[in-house]
Formats: structure tokens, sequence, C-alpha cells
């Protein structure tokens, strides 16, 4: 078998990945906070959300006696196909639901289906394993309440960056407990080595996000930490999404060849002149992974 990058590139993306990079040289690359002192600083900065539209609703759920605020965005369909958890991005130390609420309406509208987005603890505030811990809430009682508030048993599971690196450990999570309630999963450009020793975890061993997640951590290769470690036999199909600019794409890589190698059904997607986060914004090439993204669920909805 012959295997390489190019053979993981749609051809009909090439043509979008000139004005992809004209798009990035204008706005630059940026990077995330390195300090506790930035956090505050990009904190204290950052501008209100979008307006989030009539059809989302807040409320805290829970399961046993953990709780967790959610935004759940409705269709303008009366009987909703499934419903999708999303976890949102920021580098398990910034970012909120309320920021995924536009691209979250479309979602449900287009699909006509029910977005859930998780407002998770945030580090350094709220170290590992607080984090995992209110997405398996969520997704506990997602899987507990679906049919009856919704309407449907069709869960799926889907997380932006550092939300998908939480998408992937509360599917272990649940897994481990027995239950295969969730039958497709997202997950973009996610992070799943965080101890920084296998030869993508090295690429972004330093960055600040890792230490302020890890609090006090002794071991980062733990599998609910770090799921590339994981035993992941027995999880549903999964679509991974990546930039081909991404400082992540072997990370992203290594776990869809170990995916793989555990049996799971996975579809990886690498797109052209895109850096990590890309499709949060307005390029060719972020529309057309959207478009995919959309198109993937669909198919397994429609199954």
């Amino acid at each position: 078998m012959k295997l390489g990058l190019s053979q993981l590139i749609d051809s009909r993306q090439l043509a979008l990945a000139d004005p992809t990079r004209a798009f990035y040289v204008k706005r630059g690359m940026g990077r995330g906070p390195g300090s506790w002192n930035e956090l505050q600083a990009v904190r204290d900065a950052a501008q209100r959300p979008n307006p989030s539209g009539p059809d989302v609703v807040t409320e805290v759920v829970g399961h046993d006696e953990a709780t967790v605020p959610v935004r759940i965005h409705f269709p303008a369909s009366a009987a909703p196909r499934g419903v999708l958890l999303d976890f949102p991005g920021g580098g398990f130390y910034l970012g909120a639901g309320a920021g995924s609420d536009v691209r979250n309406n479309d979602l449900a509208n287009n699909l006509g289906i029910v977005v859930v987005s998780v407002d998770y603890r945030l580090a350094p505030e709220n170290p590992w394993p607080a984090a995992p811990d209110d997405c398996e809430t969520a997704a506990l009682w997602l899987a507990e309440h679906a049919a009856a508030r919704f309407g449907t048993h069709r869960l799926a599971i889907a997380g932006f960056s550092a939300g998908a690196t939480l998408a992937a450990t509360t599917l272990i999570r649940l897994r481990d407990k027995g239950i295969a309630a969730y039958g497709a999963a997202v997950l973009q450009f996610g992070t799943y080595d965080l101890s920084g020793q296998t030869p993508a975890g090295r690429l972004i061993a330093d960055e600040y996000f890792i230490q302020a997640y890890a609090g006090r951590l002794a071991d980062r290769t733990h599998p609910d930490f770090s799921p590339i470690y994981a035993d992941l036999t027995n999880l549903p199909p999964a679509l991974i999404v990546v930039g081909q600019e991404d400082i992540l794409l072997r990370d992203n890589l290594a776990m869809t060849a170990q995916l793989s190698a555990d049996g799971v059904d996975v579809d990886l997607r690498v797109y052209p002149a895109a850096p990590h986060g890309f499709t949060g914004h307005g390029t060719p090439m972020a529309k057309a992974a959207l478009d995919d993204i959309r198109t993937w669920l669909d198919t397994w909805l429609s199954r």
C-alpha cells in the first residue's frame, strides 16, 4: 500500500489554497497565551460573542451529583433527526459555548438536529480532571435524557481543538462504563499527546496551555489526559479534520493510525494551506471543511 500526505488531500481543495494563504498573510498566524499574565490579558480583552439568535436555551444539567451548564440549539424543524454534543475549544483555558452559537445554530438548522454545547470549567483555575469530568457529566445526562427531551436516540459527539481532545476522552470514559450511546464523532484538530513523549507531542511540549491544564498531574501520559495512550477499541466511527499547516498535524496523523489499529472506522481529512483552528476563520478552505463535516454527519444521520 502506498500512502502519502497527498493521498489524504482532496484534489478539489488545491484551488482554494492560494486564497486561503492570502488570508493568513494578511491576518497573521498568532499564538495562544504563554503565561498566566498573558492569559488574563487575553481574557480581559476578549470581545463578546456574536448574538446567539432566538433558538438557544441555557440551562444547568446534571448526572448523579455533578452539574454543568450547557447551551441548547434547536432546529427549525419540529422533529430533530439527532443530537450533537459539542465541546468548544480554547486550549482548555479560553473560550465558552456562546462563542460557537452562530456556528451551532447554523448546524442545527442545516442538519435538522439539536446541538448541545458544554461550558466546561477552564484551567488553570480548574485543571484536569475538571474539564473531562464536566464533559462526561453532560454526555451521561444526554445519553439518559435524549429520547424523552428531544425525541431521538441518535447521538453524536464533536469537539474543536481542545474540545476534540475532551470528546475523545469522554468517549473513552463512556466506553469504560459500558455506555455506547454515541454513534459518531467529529474531531477537529485535537491534541492527543500532551505528555511531550511522542515526536508529535514534543512539538508543543513547552506550551503554557499544557502546564495550565495539567495542574499537579505527575504522569502526563495518563490516558485520560493524553488519549493517544488510551485503549481506543470499541469507539464509534470518527471524522478527523486537520490542516496541513497545523502544528498538530502529526499528532492527528498518529491518533488516526492508533484509532485504525484499534479497529475504529476513521475518516481523516487534511486541508491544504490551513493552520490550527482554520474552520473558525473566513476562508474558502474553512467553508470546504465545514461543508464536509455537514455532509459526513448528514450521511451518518441518514443511515
